[in-house]
């Protein structure tokens, strides 16, 4: 079955679903970390999925690699982001490792819509 929208694809779904997540948990930070870690967290995971949509809108193969190449930069960042509130006991060890089986999965989806849009460029 084609890809007719953004929202068919994989990526772009999980990636809605870790930002749910990342809204979730970063609920539970400390007031001080409004503008801060929950502000930063948030925006890295808000950008996963508006990178997948965004690329998926160019005209150009090119233009969707790069944005796919943008939007696992964030997830990398998300990723960084729950490590820094685990070392600041913002979250316990086990929401960090649910944190990240997620992110390993999109991360794979990703590698194979670039690797697969490469054959078509």
């Amino acid at each position: 079955m084609p890809v007719m929208s953004y929202q068919d694809l994989g990526g772009w779904q999980k990636s809605m679903d870790l930002v749910v997540e990342c809204y979730r948990v970063a609920n539970h930070f400390p007031g001080t970390e409004t503008y801060g870690l929950t502000s930063q967290l948030r925006r890295a995971a808000v950008s996963i999925p508006a990178n997948i949509a965004e690329g998926h809108g160019r005209r150009h193969t090119r233009d969707f690699i790069r944005y796919l190449s943008i939007a696992y930069g964030s997830l990398m960042e998300v990723e960084t982001h729950m490590h820094i509130a685990n070392r600041l006991r913002y979250i316990d060890g086990h929401s960090l490792e649910l944190v990240i089986r997620r992110t390993g999965e999109i991360g794979r989806m990703l590698n194979g819509l670039i690797q697969s849009s490469g054959r078509k460029v």
